[in-house]
């Protein structure tokens, strides 16, 4: 790859573009697994419930855990929790005062905790203007936990643009309803307005997986 080519990727947006771009040449419909797999929801893993703790802060479980309310549940070797940056000293002297251990901080913003039981806690801290709205009304998973609702998760994943995502983010909406779909254009619309044919083409990717 030539620097010309480097330089043209080297934004999230760009990178996001060129795997969408590539995933459609390639998609086929009907490859995916089979329906009665892709719409079961389970908890097999139990991720430490951080209610009591950040009882009274806005906070919602996001990552890999958080898809498995929305498709099925994959492995992850961590759970990760999105907080708003004005919350984050109070969260960490709570985590501090119930047992958690600081492991190390976070390159994308927030830190890294290991919980009473072992269990390995992202805490993801962000100042983006939308992350109080998604607090505001989050979902809950199989577990019980409160997870970011499908419209902001997706957005999440976007803006974070690595394949995983991507890819989770395509089943998350290949799996929803229309009515959750639009309300995800809408959630677009007001804040990312740039990336509504990303979504769309995530869209067709789910689409095609479940063979429609």
């Amino acid at each position: 790859m030539t620097v010309v080519q480097k330089t043209a990727l080297s934004t999230p947006t760009a990178r996001r573009r060129l795997l969408l771009t590539l995933a459609l040449k390639r998609a086929r419909r009907g490859t995916g697994s089979a329906e009665v797999f892709l719409r079961g929801r389970t908890a097999m893993a139990t991720w430490p419930n951080l209610s009591n703790v950040l009882a009274g802060l806005s906070w919602a479980v996001v990552g890999a855990v958080a898809t498995r309310a929305y498709m099925p549940e994959r492995t992850t070797q961590d759970l990760d929790v999105l907080v708003a940056s004005e919350d984050a000293a109070e969260v960490r002297a709570r985590l501090g005062g119930a047992g958690y251990v600081w492991v190390q901080a976070l390159a994308i913003g927030g830190m890294t905790w290991r919980s009473p039981e072992g269990a390995l806690v992202d805490v993801i801290v962000s100042s983006l203007s939308w992350v109080r709205e998604a607090l505001a009304s989050p979902g809950r998973d199989p577990q019980g936990l409160p997870i970011l609702s499908l419209p902001y998760l997706v957005l999440m994943k976007l803006q974070a643009g690595r394949t995983q995502d991507l890819a989770d983010a395509a089943r998350m909406l290949g799996l929803a309803s229309e009515a959750a779909r639009q309300t995800t254009r809408e959630v677009f619309q007001r804040w990312l307005p740039d990336a509504l044919e990303d979504l769309e083409n995530l869209i067709t990717l789910g689409e095609l997986e479940m063979g429609k």
